[in-house]
């Protein structure tokens, strides 16, 4: 835990909302997405950033995907062109984890992949009452991106992680690929 000293709470609404409560007093402080503050022009209000180690965001944290109906090959091509193979890997380890781990997106669960050709991968499993956390880590070939995301869920699992709340029994799923 970065500050034991604090005593974290739920805080609903939008950026400006959740500002508002620490303008206001009703809240010290509010932990909130750096990209999210540029979009609305409050970089002001930042006066820390974490770095992935000191707070992991969640699985696929910032990635953005594009779809297009599978009757537009044409248009498939032109997407093909902007599509970053680093990203993808990276958020193909990450959201494998919480595949892996059958948790939903409010789980406890953080991870955080990089690196173009060598990816790597470091995961944790936090307790919602703020005890200790489990970590794992791996790396590898980044076209081996999934792989290296049932590597630390299976790690996760290993060391205790299904004693944590909304983690699966330890049953790693994913499509028709067991590990």
């Amino acid at each position: 835990m970065i500050r034991p000293d604090l005593r974290p709470v739920p805080i609903r609404g939008n950026a400006g909302t959740r500002l508002g409560k620490v303008d206001s007093g009703e809240v010290d402080a509010v932990v909130l997405a750096y990209a999210g503050l540029a979009r609305i022009g409050r970089l002001d209000a930042v006066t820390q950033v974490f770095e992935p180690d000191e707070m992991m965001p969640a699985p696929g944290q910032g990635a953005l995907a594009v779809e297009c109906l599978a009757n537009r090959p044409d248009l498939a091509r032109l997407l093909r062109q902007v599509d970053d193979r680093p990203s993808r890997a990276a958020a193909e380890a990450e959201r494998t984890v919480l595949a892996a781990l059958q948790a939903g997106c409010s789980a406890p669960i953080g991870a955080y992949a990089a690196g173009a050709n060598a990816l790597r991968l470091d995961a944790i499993v936090a307790p919602a009452d703020g005890g200790e956390a489990l970590r794992a880590s791996a790396a590898g070939p980044a076209e081996q991106a999934v792989a290296i995301g049932r590597q630390v869920a299976a790690e996760l699992l290993r060391r205790g992680g299904r004693r944590y709340s909304n983690v699966s029994d330890g049953h790693l799923q994913i499509g028709d690929d067991a590990t």
